[in-house]
């Protein structure tokens, strides 16, 4: 090791440079790629900290492979758009043995004429993050990039130099480096680092992020590649695209080609000579999953053999030759071991589970609702029991049902408070209804419920103003209701606990902005029942102005599409309350806009009578902006995709709904595809 003197001259640096970057590179892949590290971090860092300090004294020194280069450079305005140099196709799910064996038939029947015992699959594990696709030169790392649509993904290349799993520089000692090579690989989050992560989120009293899986696309999205940097993201690579000069036969060599360059492989993959081999190693992996320190949602089948590959080909969606075998969903057991109840802005009263916290799906979850009581009578759930739960639709957590056999006689009946208990009103159930609510119109959880929708995202859209700064507010009777927001000064929000005087003006600048938010968001803002985002799109446009709406009758509220005698009843209802049109008054008093800005064009409706789902995060719009197109062409967006549906419109980090419009073959726009189809409307 050298000592602590620098090198007089640059040749010396040089030389000393190299030695040093090729120990940290061995190190590096001892560390993150193999796990079998053979020197202390005190030593690694002693050998970073000597070659930052030898590139400070000699600047020519640095060069894009350095290991110093992987801190993180400066924040990028935004993500820039790149064409994948060969296609990032996604891949068609199974979910169960006979539907693998399908596929095995379809294989059988595309390779007609070979014997079938002559067929391999390799199986690997289907990693739960973010796929990328990375791009080295001469054996430097060049670029790195999301998936996209598949043909164009977002250039993150500052972000990938982070990962430390990830090399900058491959190695050449067996194989030979092709002036070109792109591989295919996922992005994830280990469950250590994402939950220290969520610590870290809770002790700032900010909201916990929701699985590893959205947590690692969330950092590798980090405009700032030094926040991407604070992560410990981790990585595998598993497929290879452009591979100039480099001759491949099987899909299990290719695995031992890029472990061999220093990129790393999972290393539980397996080759199969027969399907039955493929189930049985799918299917004990749903078992040993929660073994793994990450994420695994299922199993990637692949056919072994590139030229079988090349013979089977693809659909217009995905390979032939390879599958997705998808777990069951995960459960988990637990016990409740207290239920709370909270009160909600429209004073209904929600019990929810306290649970022993366990792992399921990706998350620690340690509360589920539980509806109402109709819902705990029906599975009989008590303080004490053992339940299992789940995540319905892989993300909400719910109580799948109680293990009764594990009752000692101590669990004890849930029942609802005859008293809220937020402000101790009497508590209602009405006939026909399963909800008990509090007849307080002035309960305070009514009020701080309130609050925090109308300064939702989908609503006004107030940034900053979270639950606990509102509670805070309340607290020191700065608000009352939501037109009090516009009379929030810096001078009072600066003695608030945590809020200094830029945090102040920056709540005050969020708050004046939110006046021009329009009709729409203000209607769905005022919590109107049975009035969500699409229905106060529906009556702003139509209507044009408050006072318009206010003044409509059920009727001509129900002549409208999309707006049953529910809704109609509902806003009549709401505007014949005297405390509701003094609130709308000081709202106007306030400057908060009450008219939306309907456009008239002469727009071709070319989508009407079809049916959008949008799903994942468009590159330059929201979902909002997405579906406001969509109706303004005659279209009706729609929640979740059927057989009904004409388009999904899906963007980066799609998930089950995409998954679910492939197998129904439903059409898949990106946003590239869905503005032409706008643009030839507007020609």
């Amino acid at each position: 090791m050298p000592n602590d003197k620098l090198p007089g001259t640059l040749p010396e640096a040089e030389r000393e440079a190299a030695f040093l970057r090729e120990q940290i590179q061995y190190h590096t892949h001892r560390y993150y790629v193999l796990d079998e590290p053979e020197i202390s971090d005190p030593e690694f860092d002693k050998l970073m900290r000597r070659l930052l300090r030898l590139e400070e004294a000699f600047p020519s020194l640095v060069t894009p492979a350095s290991p110093t280069q992987r801190v993180g450079g400066v924040p990028a305005e935004g993500f820039t758009r790149v064409a994948h140099l060969t296609p990032m196709r996604s891949l068609g799910n199974t979910f169960s043995e006979s539907e693998l064996l399908a596929f095995h038939q379809r294989v059988v029947s595309g390779l007609d004429g070979k014997p079938e015992a002559e067929i391999e699959y390799v199986v690997e594990l289907k990693i739960d993050g973010l796929a990328i696709d990375l791009v080295y030169e001469n054996g430097h790392l060049l670029r790195g990039a999301t998936r996209g649509d598949g043909t164009e993904g977002e250039d993150v290349t500052g972000n990938i130099r982070t990962v430390r799993a990830i090399p900058l520089l491959l190695r050449a000692e067996q194989q030979p480096l092709p002036p070109v090579l792109e591989v295919r690989g996922e992005i994830y989050m280990p469950r250590r680092e994402f939950d220290r992560l969520n610590l870290e989120r809770r002790e700032a009293g900010e909201p916990e992020l929701a699985n590893p899986r959205n947590a690692a696309a969330g950092s590798l999205r980090q405009l700032d590649p030094r926040m991407t940097a604070k992560r410990a993201l981790d990585a595998f690579i598993y497929g290879i695209g452009v591979h100039e000069g480099i001759e491949l036969e099987t899909h299990a060599e290719t695995l031992q080609y890029l472990a061999a360059l220093g990129l790393k492989v999972n290393p539980y993959y397996k080759v199969c000579s027969t399907m039955q081999e493929v189930i049985d190693y799918c299917l004990s992996w749903t078992e040993k999953r929660g073994e793994l320190p990450y994420d695994i949602d299922g199993m990637v089948i692949k056919v072994n053999s590139l030229a079988d590959q090349e013979r089977l080909g693809y659909t217009a969606k995905d390979p032939r030759w390879a599958i997705a075998y998808k777990f069951p969903t995960e459960q988990a057991v637990t016990t409740v071991e207290d239920i709370f109840v909270g009160v909600g802005r429209t004073g209904v009263l929600t019990p929810t589970a306290i649970l022993r916290p366990v792992r399921v799906a990706g998350s620690t979850v340690s509360r589920a609702t539980l509806h109402n009581q109709d819902f705990i009578e029906e599975k009989d759930i008590r303080v004490g029991d053992t339940v299992i739960i789940h995540k319905a639709g892989e993300v909400i957590p719910e109580v799948v049902s109680v293990i009764k056999e594990k009752r000692s006689g101590q669990e004890m009946p849930f029942v609802m408070p005859a008293q809220c208990p937020e402000c101790f009103s009497p508590v209602v159930r009405q006939e026909g209804e399963a909800a008990h609510k509090c007849t307080n119109p002035q309960c305070p959880a009514l009020i701080r419920e309130g609050l925090i929708h109308f300064v939702s995202r989908d609503a006004m859209n107030i940034d900053g103003l979270g639950p606990s700064i509102l509670t805070a507010l309340l607290e020191a009777e700065l608000v009352n209701d939501v037109a009090d927001l516009y009379r929030v000064t810096v001078e009072k929000l600066v003695p608030i606990e945590r809020l200094g005087q830029k945090s102040a003006q920056n709540l005050v600048n969020a708050i004046e902005k939110s006046k021009s938010a329009g009709l729409a968001r203000l209607l769905f803002a005022l919590g109107i029942r049975y009035v969500g985002v699409k229905a106060a799109g529906i009556l702003a446009r139509h209507f044009g102005s408050m006072e318009a709406v206010r003044a409509a009758s059920a009727e001509e509220l129900r002549e409208l599409d999309e707006i049953g005698e529910k809704i109609a009843e509902s806003v009549v209802a709401y505007f014949a309350v005297p405390d509701n049109i003094a609130l709308l008054e000081k709202l106007a008093a306030a400057g908060v806009k009450m008219t939306e800005d309907v456009v008239k064009t002469d727009k071709k409706l070319i989508f009407t009578k079809q049916t959008f789902v949008l799903t994942g995060t468009l590159p330059t719009m929201t979902r909002q902006e997405a579906a406001a197109l969509i109706e303004s062409f005659g279209g009706k967006v729609s929640g979740s995709v059927s057989k009904k549906t004409d388009y999904v419109l899906a963007g980066a980090e799609a998930g089950g709904k995409l998954e679910k419009a492939q197998t129904l073959g439903v059409t898949i726009l990106d946003e590239d595809q869905f503005l032409r189809l706008c643009a030839g409307a507007e020609d």
